[in-house]
């Protein structure tokens, strides 16, 4: 997907308004690309453009708040910190899980509520990272768009579809630099893997299978009895936000079986949090959620994937509350371009795909990508057999290789090229893995109505496209 300067420019000034674009208007990838893309060129123009005399211009070092800074978050910080944001606030519920990103950065203001932090800090912020578990994204990404901030997201963007289209939405409106942490698809491995299919390395496409080794946190549980006391540390109605409330517990107890899916090297016991919230529904996305950002975002670039049409899954027994241990997803793309209809199946918790002859009796990795074309397949970007492979040795590097999440994000926010990975092209990405988890939880076979926003066949899985929010939350305007 090439985004020039140019071409940005005329799309900015002929695209139609997201009002006018429908009720799905961020499907419509091309407009909003151009209106991300025109109006970040002008998004940061601060206090003191110029800045004072031995001072780097603030255009030059945007000030950052971080929200959700003591798990994922402080390693994200610190790269959004090397790529040249200025760590200028720090917001997180619980005190002493934030305690190493407080010390890491002693300068920065704290807050514990994120409504407080954007209203006190006004314009001493241009840019806001959320680190959070998944039911609060929505909730943080909406607040700090409409107070015109960029916003840099963990994936995926959202837990729910009706949630993501409002974040794709309001970030075209507020015309920001936008971000959302999926594995680039404008690395070397991702530019090669779509210049060889695109070259026809392995012919039409016409399956891709997608495993990943997750889930490394409890699934397929109930929820545990009793009710705890929370530390002072912890805000933990704040966490909690739009979920249903529910009582604190710290720990599973010893032996329990929820601890045996967790590997050394995780928090062994949590119950929510930290860590283990993904397994949740209420909280998080499952193993699907987690990883299928990250590795779908090359196929969809590869196979210019917009929108499925039918969902159906396999997985082992499914529980109310939890995901399960393990589950087979398929998506049924239509023919896009010059591309033929192409069938896209995840899987996780340990299962994978048969191996492909011709890798000569080796065993495909923990997670992986294969993709199933006329003439070969290619296991990521290595083409299989290798005979095949040699013919395609010399297929030019034509697209530009990028600097990945962090630094896209910072040439965005300081006006220039979209991320790879902004709010436009990663709903695509967020529906894929939501709808995924609608199918593993209804069971059936889905039909997706994209531009209406409903399934044609299942009034029940319709029900949570958009479920309701708690607690006095929402994230209407």
């Amino acid at each position: 997907m090439t985004r020039e300067n140019q071409g940005q420019r005329e799309a900015f000034k002929t695209c139609p308004s997201v009002a006018e674009a429908g009720k799905d208007g961020w499907t419509r990838r091309r407009m909003l690309q151009g209106t991300v893309a025109g109006l970040a060129a002008v998004s940061i123009v601060p206090r003191d453009v110029l800045g004072g005399p031995g001072q780097e211009p603030p255009s030059e070092r945007p000030r950052l708040a971080g929200v959700g800074v003591g798990g994922v978050g402080f390693g994200h910080v610190q790269a959004c910190e090397r790529a040249g944001f200025d760590v200028a606030v720090l917001c997180d519920v619980d005190d002493l899980y934030a305690k190493r990103a407080y010390d890491k950065w002693p300068q920065a203001r704290r807050y514990r509520d994120f409504r407080e932090m954007l209203d006190a800090e006004g314009d001493k912020i241009d840019a806001v990272y959320c680190g959070t578990p998944d039911h609060t994204h929505t909730v943080i990404t909406l607040a700090a768009l409409r107070k015109k901030k960029h916003v840099c997201c963990v994936k995926p963007l959202t837990r729910t579809v009706a949630e993501c289209r409002a974040v794709v939405r309001a970030a075209a409106e507020a015309g920001v630099a936008t971000q959302v942490t999926a594995s680039p698809n404008t690395s070397e491995a991702g530019c090669r893997t779509c210049e060889l299919i695109w070259a026809g390395a392995i012919g039409d496409v016409r399956e891709v299978h997608i495993w990943s080794n997750r889930p490394l946190w409890p699934q397929g549980m109930l929820r545990p009895p009793g009710e705890g006391q929370v530390p002072s540390t912890l805000d933990w109605g704040l966490w909690i936000g739009p979920a249903p409330m529910r009582p604190f517990v710290a720990q599973w107890p010893d032996g329990h079986l929820a601890l045996a899916q967790v590997p050394s090297g995780r928090p062994p016991k949590a119950v929510y949090h930290p860590w283990n919230f993904r397994g949740w529904w209420d909280f998080g996305t499952g193993a699907l959620g987690d990883m299928g950002c990250h590795h779908l975002n090359t196929p969809f670039r590869a196979l210019k994937l917009e929108h499925a049409t039918g969902i159906q899954a396999t997985a082992t027994r499914v529980l109310e509350e939890t995901a399960p241990l393990a589950s087979i997803v398929s998506y049924d793309f239509p023919a896009r371009e010059e591309m033929p209809p192409v069938r896209v199946i995840w899987y996780d918790g340990g299962l994978k795909p048969p191996a492909p002859l011709g890798m000569e009796g080796k065993p495909l990795p923990a997670e992986g990508i294969l993709y199933v074309g006329d003439q070969g397949k290619m296991l990521r970007s290595e083409i299989i057999p290798s005979s095949r492979a040699k013919q395609f040795e010399n297929v030019p590097r034509t697209l530009p290789r990028r600097p990945g999440t962090w630094g896209e994000w910072m040439e965005a926010c300081r006006g220039g090229e979209p991320a790879g990975c902004s709010f436009d092209w990663a709903g695509l990405l967020t529906e894929f893995v939501l709808l995924g988890n609608i199918a593993i939880r209804t069971g059936k076979q889905l039909q997706w109505d994209s531009e209406n926003m409903r399934f044609t066949n299942d009034g029940d899985a319709n029900g949570q496209l958009n479920p309701p929010y708690h607690n006095g939350w929402s994230f209407e305007s």
